[in-house]
């Protein structure tokens, strides 16, 4: 946990324990609601700290016995309300970017205006956007504002995701143990490893003939998703080091996206092609062993400058690299795990478990691209 309570925009809360997780999950669950609106109908209020407005605001908390924190935290954040048919609630950080979807507005310089302005000019356009808005209401915010209008935003009932998950995997391998898992307000997350004897074999035969060995590699899946928007519900093969605890992940998820209808039979059908995934993924792995790399040093820098990952972080991983391999010959296979240290590295900083699991998709791109381009001496 990081110390935030949970209706605040910035609470994160991490599980080790499968019970604890799924308990988390129930309760937010079983406090969170969906409302259809017509875009037209929603406006927003600005929330200026000391203003009548917050007075009466906080007053109408404590008379009906909830928790004036919630403005507290909205002020320090959004300081929005969303006004929609009699009903005011507050607007949470990660549903800022629905809005200005539902309003047809992008760009960043919104965000340089005061918010009466920045809430003139969001109502001028909502009031004559059509269509509906599908809202998620989550412990007192307004979460997201997402496309309410027919084949749209499907919704996936978020614990159930993760309950079929974990009955799938009881049944269908040899065994599976709740890992890790995570409750953001934008994104939920959860890791099972899985106990399959013959996932890891090919990949086995060929790192031995290099004298290396997956002795402390286990196969493991991530599942992610949200009920903002910002992911479907995505399964990933990993593998994990029992060792050192450090993850990798094997590339693009299987994907259901909230769209088109898209029910828990879909997912459940998402389920059943993990097997074959899972193979897919590892062979993938197992041919970086087969990439000679002739400038190791200057082929990671290109690589992780294409991936885009932050230069602090290039730099560090860079580090690392030179001190535990050779520098002058090694493979693919070698800088795709060196690349991965640098989730380790937000881990030991306390990152929240959205960041860590962006930056997994992020540096899994790698494993789909032509090494050969981005081998060559530093200029």
């Amino acid at each position: 946990m990081n110390g935030a309570r949970v209706f605040e925009d910035a609470y994160s809360g991490v599980f080790r324990e499968q019970e604890d997780f799924f308990s988390c999950l129930h309760e937010i669950m079983g406090k969170s609601s969906w409302i259809r609106q017509k875009v037209r109908n929603l406006r927003l209020v600005p929330i200026i700290a000391g203003s009548t407005f917050e007075k009466e605001l906080r007053s109408q908390y404590t008379e009906d016995g909830m928790d004036d924190g919630i403005i507290t935290d909205t002020i320090a954040n959004t300081a929005l309300m969303l006004k929609y048919r009699g009903e005011m609630l507050p607007v949470r950080d990660c549903a800022i970017k629905s809005i200005l979807d539902r309003a047809g507005i992008q760009g960043s310089g919104l965000r340089r205006v005061e918010r009466n302005v920045y809430a003139r000019i969001l109502n001028d356009v909502l009031k004559v956007t059509k269509g509906e808005a599908l809202l998620r209401i989550s412990e007192g915010k307004v979460s997201a504002v997402l496309s309410g209008d027919c084949n749209d935003y499907a919704i996936l009932n978020m614990e159930e995701i993760f309950l079929h998950t974990m009955q799938y995997l009881q049944e269908e391998f040899e065994g599976c143990r709740y890992m890790a898992g995570f409750y953001e307000h934008d994104m939920v997350s959860a890791m099972w490893s899985i106990d399959e004897s013959g996932l890891l074999s090919a990949y086995s035969r060929e790192l031995s003939l290099l004298g290396k060995t997956t002795e402390d590699m286990i196969p493991m899946v991530r599942v992610t998703t949200s009920d903002t928007g910002t992911c479907g519900a995505n399964i990933y093969p990993m593998l994990l080091n029992v060792k050192d605890g450090k993850s990798v992940n094997l590339g693009s998820p299987l994907k259901l996206v909230h769209k088109n209808g898209s029910t828990m039979a879909d997912y459940d059908a998402q389920l059943k092609k993990l097997y074959a995934k899972y193979q897919l993924a590892i062979g993938k792995l197992t041919e970086l062993l087969e990439v000679r790399i002739a400038n190791p040093v200057n082929c990671m820098s290109e690589v992780m400058a294409k991936l885009a990952i932050p230069k602090k972080y290039q730099a560090e991983a860079l580090d690392l690299f030179k001190a535990q391999y050779d520098v002058w010959s090694c493979t693919a296979h070698d800088i795709y795990f060196a690349i991965s240290e640098i989730l380790f590295m937000l881990e030991c900083e306390g990152a929240s478990g959205s960041r860590i699991a962006k930056m997994e998709e992020q540096i899994a791109r790698a494993l789909s691209m032509n090494w050969a381009e981005y081998d060559f001496p530093e200029m």
